[in-house]
């Protein structure tokens, strides 16, 4: 699978692998409309879905890597690239999905008329064997697409994650750097109110000495 490298390097691989999307939806469309029965044309909506899987991981990768860029000008800047890319490439998905059911579709009405005419007159065992390998054809293409699909929705899902708990983190130490600051406020306040608290003792010891001179000498004066 392509990526890797910086965010405009996956950027460059994403576009480029839609335009080959894009192309092969095409053909498939072209295909559709003209009832065609090419045999390509289960390889080629395989390989689509291969390519629409590739471009998801790398939108993937390309929603994680922006949220680390420098300015929010720049941080929006590639967000909205970003969900430029989602929102064709699962356009696209969505019209290869068309396509697929419909193809699904006449093959299904295609070989309840072969069986049809086989219970009439018994000849057409090689024309259901012909429906029944192009259906299994597509069906392995959408179980393909399938699994693709779950694939991406647990990197999805793993990103999520991973987003919550660097939240988690920022939070925590924000609550930390807070703690520390509180600690450091309460440990001067403490040491204030030491200082308070030895001046006063000072300050009542002068006191009493004085009450205590004053006693003594009124006593003295009195004699």
């Amino acid at each position: 699978m392509e990526g890797g490298g910086t965010l405009s390097e996956i950027y460059q691989s994403s576009t480029r692998i839609l335009l080959s999307v894009r192309d092969g939806v095409e053909r498939l469309e072209r295909l559709d409309s003209t009832s065609s029965k090419a045999v390509e044309s289960p390889e080629l909506a395989f390989s689509i879905r291969r390519e629409i899987a590739q471009i998801q991981s790398l939108c993937v990768e390309m929603d994680r890597l922006w949220r680390f860029l420098g300015t929010k000008g720049q941080r929006d800047l590639w967000r909205r690239k970003v969900e430029r890319i989602v929102e064709e490439v699962n356009s696209l998905k969505e019209s290869l999905d068309s396509v697929l059911l419909r193809g699904q579709s006449r093959i299904q009405e295609a070989k309840e008329r072969a069986e049809l005419l086989e219970r009439v007159n018994g000849e057409s065992a090689y024309v259901l064997r012909i429906f029944d390998e192009e259906a299994q054809a597509m069906q392995s293409a959408h179980n393909s697409s399938r699994m693709l699909d779950e694939a991406y929705a647990t990197g999805v899902a793993i990103l999520g994650k991973y987003a919550e708990q660097r939240d988690y983190l920022k939070r925590a130490q924000r609550k930390a750097l807070d703690v520390l600051n509180t600690v450091g406020l309460s440990n001067s306040v403490l040491k204030l109110i030491e200082r308070r608290h030895r001046v006063d003792k000072w300050i009542a010891y002068a006191g009493m000495m004085a009450t205590l001179f004053v006693v003594y000498a009124f006593w003295r004066w009195t004699r």
